[in-house]
């Protein structure tokens, strides 16, 4: 491919609302151009590279074989409101009528519609296992689309589903597409954890995530230093704490505490470690649909609540919010701060860790004031103890030995099993005959994987202060060839040679003609981030010198004009 006769327009300037390092990349570039908030046109150069990884799943998952559909992005509300989730989505499923004046969404996931697609013609034990996938555009109206198109509102995924005859045949599938992940992001040469995750609004009982690290990354992750354990914060189990406090409030007494409201400064105040006190947070709870109740949470002073972990102890709808000041004082008669489990007139639950706490250091209800040697089960009730506590870098691996340290990382993959919560029929009561000629319920599966956002995940955990360095797996070209003179009548004649045995190697090129400085070329060249450069150009030709520049390294080679193509060939070798 010739620079002249494509369209790609780079730029020297970052845009004015790129935050990270991969999204200003893409869009100086020429990459992908912003069509509104969270949404962009791909441009023919990073179209390439989409293919490219569309080309490297497809392989994967055929060779597990699973086969390729296409599902409509429109999708009637009726599927929705068989498996329930018409009313539960929020606002990101982006809700429309028709003319015909019916309930329709765009397709944010495809659980119900593949479902159906299969539910009214699979019907016989033999016709398992089956597993479809499609490549397809999807539509979440996010709330503050950011990042490019690491959080866009429009974005190309892959999405496969499996269905199985029984738990134990669907977890076999579940880990057939956990390999075929690894195998994918293994090609693409990407550093990644596989991590334990939250389900979510998709349901199920078991969930990874595939990480990309990169220190930008939104997700926070705890990894073992002793062995393979890995898990999103947000869902990583703590172990119990059964140390008992290292002072204990056993005296009863109410003590003036005047401005201390925060737990550091009541422990500086009482002489003591803030793991031995108590603090009481109060929470609003979704219990059923349009029913919430307001409850307490009690912790120990040095840790924070898993909100997460809160939600599903609670099988909350949605996320637990936290009452606002006002609200806390109009419920407790006293602002936060003050605030304690005596006398309370609402469900109060208390992470295990305070399963050890015999007595307590709590807050009076009353404005500047704590008691001391207040006493689980006699002076308050305790609905149940359970792991809320979010867990912090330093705390022992909740599975085998080590010690938890936290990374950052980019979700690309979500792997889950979904069981029946798509197939019983509660839901879309998909079912099939046994060899008895029984009607048993079909288990699923469900695979995901942001495409834009792995590419662009590939830049941010792979660029210098140059530009993009791309794996050579999903790079646009392979080589770079900055032609300084085009035109030139022995520089022609060699490159004709020179291109003519890449085509004979399968290798990509891309040949920058344009009639630029050898500065401006070599700037484009760092910014593009191909895998390798050749530079060409009449001085170093008529002295016969080829450079040859590996740009994962930024290393300059020369070789004599006999020597660059196996030179080029020897550093696409090394490349990422």
């Amino acid at each position: 491919m010739l620079w002249s006769q494509s369209f790609l327009k780079t730029s020297k300037t970052d845009p004015s609302d790129a935050e990270i390092p991969s999204h200003k990349l893409i869009i100086r570039s020429g990459y992908v151009k912003k069509l509104s908030q969270g949404i962009f046109t791909y441009g023919p150069v990073f179209l390439r590279s989409l293919r490219k990884l569309e080309n490297i799943i497809r392989e994967e998952l055929e060779a597990i074989g699973s086969q390729e559909i296409l599902m409509p992005m429109v999708q009637s509300s009726s599927v929705w409101n068989e498996s329930g989730r018409w009313s539960k989505m929020g606002p990101e499923l982006l809700r429309f009528k028709n003319r015909l004046d019916q309930d329709c969404c765009l397709g944010a996931t495809h659980e119900e519609v593949v479902t159906d697609f299969l539910r009214h013609d699979v019907n016989s034990y033999k016709d398992f296992p089956l597993s479809v996938f499609q490549i397809q555009n999807k539509y979440r109206d996010e709330i503050r689309p950011r990042f490019g198109l690491m959080r866009g509102r429009e974005f190309l995924m892959k999405d496969a589903y499996s269905f199985d005859r029984n738990k134990e045949e669907s977890i076999v599938a579940y880990q057939k597409f956990k390999k075929a992940y690894q195998n994918i992001f293994d090609r693409v040469g990407l550093d990644y954890r596989v991590v334990k995750a939250d389900s979510g609004a998709m349901g199920g009982s078991l969930t990874e995530e595939f990480q990309v690290l990169a220190e930008i990354g939104e997700d926070e992750l705890l990894i073992s230093d002793g062995s393979d354990f890995a898990a999103n914060r947000e869902v990583c189990a703590c172990l119990p704490n059964l140390e008992p406090p290292t002072q204990v409030f056993e005296k009863e007494e109410l003590i003036e505490t005047p401005g201390l409201e925060s737990m550091e400064a009541l422990a500086e105040f009482l002489k003591t470690d803030v793991s031995n006190l108590v603090k009481t947070m109060f929470f609003k709870v979704e219990i059923e649909e349009a029913k919430s109740e307001n409850i307490a949470v009690l912790m120990r002073g040095s840790d924070s609540v898993n909100l997460l972990k809160l939600k599903n102890v609670l099988g909350a709808l949605q996320q637990p919010q936290a009452l606002e000041a006002h609200e806390v004082e109009s419920e407790v008669g006293s602002p936060p701060g003050s605030c304690g489990p005596k006398g309370l007139e609402m469900r109060i639950f208390a992470d295990q860790n305070l399963k050890v706490f015999k007595s307590c250091f709590v807050g009076a209800n009353k404005k500047g004031y704590h008691l001391s040697g207040v006493q689980p089960g006699k002076d308050f009730k305790i609905e149940s103890f359970n792991d809320f506590r979010l867990a912090q870098e330093g705390d022992p691996s909740p599975e085998g030995d080590g010690k938890l340290k936290l990374i950052r990382g980019i979700e690309v993959g979500h792997i889950f099993y979904l069981g029946q919560t798509y197939t019983s029929p509660k839901s879309l009561n998909f079912n099939y005959l046994d060899n008895n000629g029984k009607a048993q319920i079909v288990e699923m599966g469900c695979y995901g994987i942001g495409v834009g956002r792995t590419l662009q995940a590939a830049i941010e955990q792979n660029h210098d202060d140059k530009g993009s360095i791309w794996p050579k797996a999903i790079s646009p070209y392979q080589v770079h060839i900055s032609w300084l003179d085009p035109g030139d009548k022995d520089t022609s004649e060699w490159l004709e040679g020179f291109v003519s045995g890449l085509k004979d190697k399968g290798i990509d090129y891309f040949i920058d003609d344009r009639k630029e400085r050898p500065g401006v070329k070599f700037k484009d060249a760092d910014l593009l981030g191909f895998p390798v450069r050749v530079v060409l150009g009449k001085r170093g030709f008529g002295n016969n010198e080829v450079e040859c520049v590996l740009r994962c390294k930024n290393e300059k080679h020369v070789a004599t004009k006999d020597e660059a193509f196996d030179l080029t060939l020897k550093l696409l070798q090394e490349a990422i």
